[in-house]
């Protein structure tokens, strides 16, 4: 994502209309901006925006009376987070508040310096990206909360096959799904390969250029006969979980993947942090910063909540029988 997309012309894009209730403005009133990637219409938009104003209303700060909101959501499409950005600076906001930010967060920060941004729900080592300076004090305008503990993807991965592996005592191959150039789906390609290799497990990789090649990756893989497969949490993928799922229903095998939404909405299992915990701290960040603290001065939270889902009613579709000791330990069954 390159610096001339976020300091184009104002006008050259119209501004996003947001869902009733959602940018309510006043201009006596300090502006948050928030950037979802996800489509507006959604329940996991709803819950983070709910998320958000949360952790606002945890300090003390109360929409309409303390703060005003303005919400823009990417739709599914994390390359429209330029526009969308330009559109909560024309509109004055004092924070951004964005999920998935790792996208573009060099351009946002030289393209917007002294504009403070609390991102949440990334996935990824940001002293190593070169993004902050440290975890203790990040420095510039930038602070927030990542989804890993720094270098604890392949020990969250580890955790996550091994929980699948009581689920499916076959699995022997397994197709992971992600796209081709994302940041995250580098990490997670690297933590399976390793933890592959201690499992002697095969891992597949099919690599998406666009969504359009979503239905062909799952058609590869049956073709390899894969035991099961394994969706990245690449914002490409969650965004479009609807349409994710429509493939992974299709299927017929056994799937994985990180978040709880995700396992929510029908894969077999997920483990994760709990993203919707990010975005109220996120949202508790924003008022301390609006309450007169500098960004890069508040430490950078790692996720303390994790979250086992087991999808019983996908598992008896599927013929498959939860052992007892692995649903004790879930933190949800879905029936």
């Amino acid at each position: 994502m390159k610096r001339r997309e976020f300091i184009g012309l104002l006008g050259a894009t119209a501004l996003s209309i947001p869902r009733p209730g959602y940018a309510q403005t006043k201009t006596a009133l300090p502006l948050v901006g928030l950037l979802l990637p996800m489509k507006s219409d959604s329940s996991l938009a709803q819950d983070r925006v709910t998320g958000v104003r949360k952790g606002l209303q945890e300090e003390s700060f109360v929409e309409g009376a303390n703060y005003s909101l303005a919400v823009r959501f990417a739709e599914g499409d994390i390359n429209r987070y330029p526009q969308l950005a330009r559109e909560l600076v024309a509109l004055n906001a004092r924070i951004i508040v964005v999920a998935a930010s790792l996208y573009g967060m060099g351009a946002f920060r030289r393209a917007f310096p002294e504009l403070p941004m609390v991102f949440t729900a990334i996935a990824a080592d940001l002293v190593a990206t070169g993004d902050v300076q440290s975890y203790v004090r990040p420095g510039g305008m930038l602070t927030g909360n990542v989804m890993n503990a720094v270098g604890g993807e392949e020990t969250m991965t580890q955790k996550r096959i091994g929980f699948f592996k009581e689920l499916v005592p076959g699995l022997t191959r397994l197709g992971m799904i992600a796209p081709a150039n994302g940041v995250l789906a580098k990490t997670e390609k690297d933590a399976l390969q390793n933890v592959a290799a201690q499992l002697s497990l095969e891992v597949i990789h099919y690599d998406l250029n666009t969504l359009d090649d979503l239905e062909g990756a799952f058609a590869a893989g049956l073709r390899d006969d894969v035991s099961a497969f394994y969706i990245s949490g690449e914002p490409l993928m969650f965004s479009n979980l609807s349409r994710v799922m429509s493939s992974v229903t299709a299927s017929r095998k056994p799937c994985l993947g990180p978040y709880p939404d995700w396992g929510r909405a029908g894969l077999l299992m997920s483990y994760s942090t709990d993203p919707l915990d990010g975005f109220r701290r996120a949202g508790a960040y924003a008022a301390k910063i609006l309450n007169g603290a500098r960004a890069g001065d508040l430490p950078i939270e790692q996720a303390s909540k994790f979250t086992l889902v087991i999808n019983q009613k996908t598992a008896k579709a599927l013929g498959i029988v939860v052992p007892p000791t692995l649903l004790a330990l879930a933190d949800e069954v879905i029936e």
